[in-house]
């Protein structure tokens, strides 16, 4: 069942594809797509284009549809998932989008370790000082990232990356390690670490963070933290409709 949602949602993100297409974005062999193909045209929600042997989606996914009497938003989405992981990793967990030069938090979940009292919901924090703002720098265009460092870059710390080359560096390593993470570069005594957050078409929308006191999370610990923050942030992307390879 898993897997067949996912050939749904590569259909819907490509339009068309053919069984060899649909097996490489989902990293599953052929014939496992191929007869998942064959349940879900005989159920009518999927049919064979015009051209043979590429598929779109049927009318039967419209009427699945139409059940739907509520749209979720990110926030509700995640919710769970951030409930569950700021229990895991007892820290504050934040969803985040990205908003000009900014992010801003869209919700939050207070772990049992953690000490704080602060709300971040609603508030806007720097691009380049946080981790959540290094996923999104890390995934934009070229073109917007060299618009971003062209103006100067505040700072707020010692540890605040305000050289685009040495922020660049960084990103790379984002880009490499599939989240980023930011040591009192923003606040002193403060730790983070940011996972993206996909839509339909793989568009990174928004980071999953967990952040907290730096005498818990240290640059030891941060890759561990990482190790739970990345499976969260994919749930929340499959949940939003990104197609859950494997």
């Amino acid at each position: 069942m898993d897997r067949a949602i996912s050939v749904l949602q590569v259909l819907a993100r490509l339009k068309k594809a053919g069984v060899t297409e649909i097996a490489t974005e989902l990293s599953v062999h052929k014939s496992t797509v191929s007869r998942l193909l064959g349940t879900l045209e005989a159920r009518g929600l999927v049919e064979q284009a015009a051209s043979r042997g590429r598929y779109r989606l049927a009318y039967g996914v419209v009427q699945l549809a139409e059940g739907a009497s509520k749209k979720h938003d990110l926030a509700v989405i995640s919710r769970t998932v951030c409930d569950a992981l700021a229990e895991d990793v007892g820290e504050t967990v934040n969803v985040v989008v990205h908003e000009g030069r900014a992010v801003v938090t869209i919700d939050q979940v207070i772990g049992s370790a953690s000490i704080t009292t602060v709300n971040w919901v609603g508030q806007r924090d720097p691009l380049h000082a946080t981790s959540a703002g290094k996923v999104f720098l890390a995934n934009m265009p070229r073109a917007e990232f060299e618009t971003y460092v062209s103006a100067e870059l505040e700072r707020f710390t010692d540890h605040t990356m305000v050289d685009p080359g040495v922020l660049e560096a960084d990103l790379a390593r984002v880009r490499d390690n599939g989240y980023a993470s930011t040591f009192e570069e923003q606040e002193i005594g403060l730790a983070a670490v940011a996972a993206p957050i996909r839509s339909l078409d793989g568009e990174v929308i928004a980071a999953l963070t967990v952040s907290g006191p730096t005498f818990r999370i240290d640059r030891a610990s941060i890759p561990k933290i990482a190790e739970r923050l990345l499976p969260a942030a994919a749930q929340i992307s499959e949940r939003n409709g990104y197609p859950k390879a494997g």
